[in-house]
């Protein structure tokens, strides 16, 4: 009676082990079904999961953020070549674009690689790829226990075919650089595992890969009519324990599993007396089954994946009310406990890159804030004080003694400061146009004759100013390539001021809205500024208008026009490993204006302090 009795085997599960083969030059990552395919396992349940699917997606999202900030522009020369490496990291992508699939990569896979290219002189970093961590393996590790190469295929389950065949690359290490190609590969820590990267939820696959199966059983159970499944005896007597085990396999793979729910087993017999007995398994309150089962695959991948609340990340779960504070505290602790550390991990290791080609200089990722998108302006108004809103809104607190224009912060209206800054001002786009140089506007005359350069690119003057139109000064050169240039302005603060003189000139409002808007002139819409009542008062006489190109923001002001030149992007420059200065530019044809000597200075450094309504004591 024992033998009779088959014992059913539950699947088996796949697990992020690790195996030296020997004579095979990398490490083996993957078991069972997925042997040495165990990232490509973490992209298929990617695929099959959608619970799964959008906490990835949205989770890898806020580690991207929106773009890469440097923190720190004082010094001009390395805030111009960290710029111009973050829009040039290679020749299709730039900076923010590696890291976002780095941070996917980070999140879906535990870990990103990436391709570094040396320049050819082997002194500096010359491009940086991201690389799928699907295809790479760990290369077996020397006595020392180092891994000295990595190997690459494009489809490792085929890696024996000629086209899949792996290659080899050195991994990164600084200190030998003979290898013009170089991969860096790192992640999170993982126990138990000495060369590859675990994801954070792999304690969960199991339950992502039950909400896998659980959809496509339904699936077929809709395609097939709803049948149920069955229990077969057959009736002409007790074969052999191996025939019984060869009948079994050949059932088992026809008609087993989520693909086959529902299907019917189809027998051919030549006695009626014969026949198998075939009896339908009628499954209790299957639909609360279900339902229970659905509940626990997602309960247990969010418990899986960390996250504080569904709802921000866009999973709707059963009787969740979503209030606004409950998110605003699901995504502060979210933000903290899991978001942040996977920043820090994809930031130190572009820092210390960064960081071979002598650019250290601090950098950060720009977030996105829920708070504009979870509370309307009155709710604000109304829970916050004057400088927390500020700060939502990029402004910097105000001194003790100080106070806004009209004595409280109107959310709605704007000033007519803000309305030109708005059609005035333009964001730098740094994927069409790539920044060249950018130096402190000198030697460069509010009136200047702009006539060479408007008819060399032949523009008309459209009259009103626009953003991101041509401007009088974008000139085009005369060598063979007709590289393209555009000139803008960005106001910032002037070197040498320290923190004693930042209630003489930082808190004033035309300051702190030009500085917190971070945009880019034309010049011929900062004079046009200077036409209209954008910091009314600090005029001649008191009067309402000034020429803001040559006083900025008023007597005392700190802050001083920067000049950048941009060429468009794809069309680079014939020498490309160093900055073209104004004066490369000028040897091809191109003519940057040139300013009176008052522009370049801030006006607390000019006469009498700059102040134009009053005289002020020496």
């Amino acid at each position: 009676m024992k033998d009779r009795l088959q014992a059913i085997q539950l699947t088996n599960v796949v697990q992020p082990t690790v195996k030296e083969i020997p004579h095979q030059d990398w490490v083996q990552y993957g078991d069972n079904s997925y042997k040495n395919l165990y990232p490509t396992y973490l992209v298929d349940l990617y695929n099959n999961s959608a619970t799964h699917a959008a906490i990835v997606n949205a989770t890898a999202a806020m580690i991207a953020g929106e773009e890469l900030l440097v923190d720190n522009k004082e010094d001009l020369s390395k805030y111009v070549d960290i710029k111009k490496f973050f829009a040039n990291i290679n020749s299709k992508e730039t900076a923010h674009e590696v890291f976002t699939k780095a941070a996917f990569d980070l999140k879906l896979q535990g870990g990103f690689a990436l391709n570094i290219i040396w320049s050819k002189d082997r002194t500096r970093i010359a491009e940086i790829y991201h690389l799928p961590v699907e295809q790479l393996r760990v290369g077996v590790p020397d006595e020392n226990n180092r891994v000295q190469d990595y190997y690459i295929s494009a489809d490792w389950s085929q890696y024996r075919k000629k086209e899949y065949a792996p290659r080899r690359v050195a991994a990164f290490n600084a200190n030998d650089r003979r290898e013009a190609s170089q991969i860096l590969y790192t992640g999170l820590y993982s126990p138990a595992m000495e060369v590859y990267h675990t994801p954070d939820y792999v304690a969960s696959t199991n339950w992502i890969e039950i909400d896998s199966l659980t959809a496509d059983y339904h699936l077929n159970n809709i395609a097939n009519g709803f049948s149920g499944s069955y229990f077969i005896n057959f009736a002409n007597g007790i074969p052999t324990k191996e025939e019984r085990e060869r009948i079994e396999r050949q059932i088992t793979k026809k008609f087993t599993g989520a693909n086959n729910a529902g299907k019917f087993v189809l027998t051919f017999t030549e006695d009626g007396q014969e026949k198998p007995e075939i009896i339908p398994i009628q499954v209790s309150n299957a639909d609360k089954q279900y339902t229970v089962l659905n509940e626990l695959c997602i309960q247990n991948i969010m418990i899986g994946h960390r996250v504080t609340s569904p709802m921000l990340l866009g999973v709707k779960t059963e009787g969740q009310l979503g209030g606004r504070n409950e998110l605003t505290q699901a995504y502060e602790l979210y933000m903290n406990t899991v978001i942040k550390p996977y920043q820090n991990v994809i930031l130190k290791t572009f820092k210390r890159l960064l960081a071979i080609n002598d650019i250290v200089i601090p950098f950060s990722i720009q977030n996105v804030s829920p708070i504009n998108s979870l509370f309307g302006s009155d709710v604000l108004k109304d829970v916050l004080t004057q400088d927390e809103i500020r700060e939502q809104a990029g402004y910097e607190p105000l001194e003790k003694d100080e106070v806004s224009v009209t004595g409280e912060v109107e959310l709605k209206k704007k000033s007519l400061l803000d309305k030109l800054i708005a059609e005035y001002g333009e964001e730098e786009n740094l994927e069409e146009w790539q920044l060249l140089d950018a130096e402190i506007a000198e030697n460069e005359h509010e009136d200047f004759d702009f006539e060479y350069n408007l008819e060399k690119l032949e523009l008309a003057s459209t009259g009103r100013a626009m953003p991101n139109a041509n401007s009088e000064q974008d000139g085009q050169s005369q060598q063979e390539h007709k590289t393209k240039y555009r000139v803008r302005y960005a106001y910032v603060k002037g070197k040498g001021f320290g923190a004693r003189d930042k209630k003489s000139g930082s808190s004033r409002e035309f300051c702190e809205k030009m500085m917190a808007a971070g945009k880019i002139y034309r010049k011929e819409d900062i004079i046009r500024m200077g036409s209209q009542a954008v910091n009314a008062g600090w005029g001649l006489n008191g009067a309402d208008t000034y020429s803001i190109w040559k006083f900025k923001g008023g007597g005392d002001c700190m802050h001083l026009w920067e000049r950048r030149i941009y060429a468009q992007a794809g069309e680079k420059p014939s020498n490309a490993d160093r900055l073209i200065s104004t004066t490369k530019a000028r040897s091809e044809g191109f003519q940057p204006t040139v300013n009176e000597q008052e522009v370049p200075v801030a006006p607390k450094n000019m006469k009498n302090r700059g102040f134009v309504n009053k005289i002020m004591p020496e």
